[in-house]
């Protein structure tokens, strides 16, 4: 099963942000969606408020390697 959500400790990761300031940043998002507190926001939400390659990233979290699926041509 892929995950669709992404939460501030990899919004952080991502960013190379400290802990408080992607909770702030995860706020700003679901403020900017319209989204309640226990709502949870997308990948691509994110990607898109952030301006950032939706497939790059969703590959990323949900740990798929399409570099060595390239290499493997034998």
């Amino acid at each position: 099963m892929r995950k669709l959500c992404i939460n501030s400790s990899e919004i952080g990761i991502i960013l190379g942000k400290k802990p408080s300031t992607a909770q702030k940043l995860l706020r700003t998002i679901k403020d900017a969606y319209g989204k309640k507190k226990h709502q949870s926001v997308t990948i691509r939400e994110f990607c898109d408020f952030e301006c950032l390659p939706y497939e790059e990233i969703f590959n990323m979290l949900n740990g798929i390697d399409l570099a060595s699926d390239k290499t493997s041509t034998k």
